[in-house]
Parts: C-alpha cells; sequence; structure tokens
C-alpha cells in the first residue's frame, strides 16, 4: 500500500503530515477545548505532553501506513486550524477531523474531507472509505452528506466517549460512493 501525500493542497488550506513542531499549535487549537472534544474517541488533552505523545503515535502509524494524520493550515498564515486524517486496514479509509471552534461554520471541514476523500480515491489500494459520527453529533453529519458520504447504519454502542464519562455511544456508520 502506498501511502498518502505527505502534503495536499487545497483552495483555502492545506494538509501537511503532522510533525512534533505542531504540538503547542494542537494543543491550544483543539485538543484542549472540551466543546471540541464531546464527542471524539480521545481524552481532552490536559497538558502538551499529552499532544507530544500523540504526535508520537501519529509519527509511527504513518510509517506503519496504517494512519495517516494531517495538521490542516491556512494557506495565507500558516496558521493551523484543524486535524484530519484516516485510518488505513486493508484497503478500507475511515476518516475523521476535528477543528478549533473559531472556524467552525465557516465550510473548512466539508473542504477538507472532500480534499481528504479525493486523495483516497486517487491510492490503488482503496476498497471502501468510511466514517461514523456519536448520533448527537449533528454538525459532522451534515459535512458528511455534504461530502457525499450516504449514512449506512445506526451502531449501538460503538465506541467509547471518553469525554462523558465513558459510556459507550451509539453512531450512525457513514460510506462514500467509490462509484
Amino acid at each position: 500500500m502506498k501511502p498518502l501525500p505527505e502534503r495536499i493542497n487545497l483552495l483555502r488550506v492545506a494538509l501537511v503530515k503532522h510533525t512534533p513542531q505542531d504540538a503547542e499549535e494542537i494543543f491550544y487549537s483543539y485538543a484542549s477545548k472540551e466543546q471540541v472534544t464531546e464527542f471524539l474517541p480521545w481524552k481532552t488533552h490536559e497538558s502538551i505532553d499529552d499532544t507530544r505523545a500523540f504526535l508520537k503515535i501519529a509519527i509511527q502509524t504513518w510509517k506503519a501506513r496504517t494512519q495517516f494524520a494531517y495538521s490542516v493550515r491556512m494557506h495565507d498564515t500558516g496558521r493551523l486550524i484543524g486535524a484530519c486524517g484516516c485510518l488505513h486496514t486493508d484497503g478500507v479509509f475511515q476518516i475523521g477531523y476535528v477543528f478549533s471552534p473559531s472556524v467552525w461554520g465557516q465550510g473548512y471541514a466539508t473542504d477538507v474531507c472532500s480534499g481528504l476523500v479525493q486523495a483516497i480515491r486517487e491510492n490503488p489500494a482503496v476498497r471502501r472509505i468510511t466514517s461514523f459520527v456519536d448520533v448527537e453529533n449533528i454538525r459532522s453529519m451534515k459535512v458528511l452528506e455534504r461530502v457525499g458520504f450516504v449514512r449506512a447504519e445506526r451502531a449501538p454502542e460503538y465506541f467509547l466517549a471518553i469525554n462523558q464519562g465513558g459510556k459507550k455511544r451509539d453512531a450512525w456508520i457513514y460510506n462514500f460512493p467509490l462509484t
């Protein structure tokens, strides 16, 4: 399986492979914010050390070609406004994304997901592109649907919502049609 590109240029932003130097921006932009991490399956970062530990894993899994994690950076300023990426297993790519509240509602999530899906589709290994969303995360559902994902099924107790008291949460499973 060939890796995804280390940089994907879109109209307003670039998706750039995570580096250790991203830690402070990631921490302050979104990873330490409870309103951002509420529906995510990873714990809100309490310190920059949490973010550094995440980045070590992100870099290792990129090398292993099991996960491709990107910082989302503004073209004009270089400012980090979020992240996106995908898990990869045997041609199945599961995408995810997260953004700073300062850019919510400005179309960045839709643009970034579209660009990421396009890059995945160009990879010869792709058999399926999927995502999942907490059943209460209406904003993310709308993003996926604008990009062209189709809601496939409701999965009971699909993931552990660590930032909601560690409860198992239902999710909607989405698939992107490849034809």
